[in-house]
């Protein structure tokens, strides 16, 4: 009677297939945040609870919060490669692809038009680079502009000389070397203690971002714009690959229109996070001027030089970004 159970099962489940019926799918999904009232969790809860109403029940996607799962925040593309999860907010993908990080290059992308028409004209080279690694790129979402939050007092861009601030990419890390500045790499977690302790001076991030954790600690916050900081939303291929090409679709646009929609949440927290800081005692600074030109003519040489050095492929996604921002 068992075998016969099971049998009749079996086949019942190769007729739902060959009849084009979509069995429920289970996901695992993963996030590098680890605090559920941020934008970007709030948007990845909105694709997972979408993706299980507008499949009619076919996908379900349990999400994870940062630390939650064994996972380091810097090998979450893997992760999501080796089918350990199959879907995921990156937001440190740049290790495992890191021709990713031409969009991130700092003084090249200045604002939301130029980062859209960026983004466009290399959206198909990342697309490959993920591939590579496993893993399907659906989309992402941005940051505000990353901005310098600091212990000490700033009015200019030449005020960081001799200061150790951290920086969350090599990138980054050059723009604090041009202007004097000691480029320190940690992880979020090591912030708070870093800046009592006064082994780093400085940060690079948003006021939407790490300063609305670390505010009480930077009394200082200078508005200028050193590049932006975005997050990839992907899925492994093989799990992407089994679902059906309708709901490949449904998912594909789902997150595309919540990645904008976080970005967007985004702009709008950065402005009120900047007034509630302040409220509580944070000087805001407004650039100098000439700042931002003489970043720009410090950092256009580096732009080429980081393209040359890592090869062919980067010279020409760092071509077709300057192409279509018109730099």
């Amino acid at each position: 009677m068992l075998k016969f159970v099971g049998k009749t099962a079996l086949v019942g489940a190769m007729m739902m297939a060959s009849s084009g019926y979509a069995m429920a799918t289970d996901w695992t999904a993963y996030t590098y945040s680890s605090v559920s009232t941020t934008a970007a969790v709030k948007g990845m809860k909105r694709i997972t609870e979408r993706a299980a109403k507008e499949t009619g029940g076919n996908l379900n996607i349990k999400l994870h919060l940062g630390k939650t799962l064994q996972i380091k925040s810097s090998d979450i593309t893997q992760a999501v490669g080796d089918g350990v999860v199959d879907f995921a907010a990156d937001y440190f993908f740049s290790g495992n692809v890191p021709i990713a990080r031409v969009l991130n290059l700092p003084m090249l992308i200045e604002n939301d038009e130029e980062w859209a028409k960026a983004y466009t004209s290399v959206k198909s080279i990342l697309t490959e680079a993920f591939a590579k690694q496993g893993v399907v790129l659906l989309g992402g979402y941005r940051y505000p502009k990353q901005i310098i939050f600091t212990t000490f007092e700033i009015g200019s861009l030449d005020d960081l000389s001799g200061h150790k601030i951290r920086v969350t990419s090599p990138e980054q890390g050059r723009f604090i070397k041009e202007f004097g500045g000691a480029p320190i790499t940690l992880s979020g977690s090591e912030v708070p203690t870093s800046l009592e302790r006064g082994v780093i001076e400085g940060v690079l991030t948003a006021s939407a971002g790490g300063a609305k954790k670390w505010h009480e600690f930077l009394p200082y916050n200078y508005r200028f714009a050193v590049n932006y900081g975005n997050s990839m939303i992907i899925a492994n291929a093989d799990s992407f690959k089994s679902l059906s090409e309708k709901d490949q679709k449904i998912l594909s646009t789902i997150v595309a229109e919540e990645g904008e929609a976080i970005s967007a949440e985004f702009v709008k927290d950065e402005e009120v996070q900047k007034n509630a800081q302040a409220a509580k005692g944070m000087k805001i600074i407004e650039p100098a001027p000439g700042d931002a030109a003489k970043a720009r003519a410090k950092l256009a040489p580096f732009w080429e030089s980081w393209a040359k050095e890592n090869g062919p492929e980067y010279v020409e996604a760092l071509k077709l970004v300057r192409s279509a921002i018109g730099k």
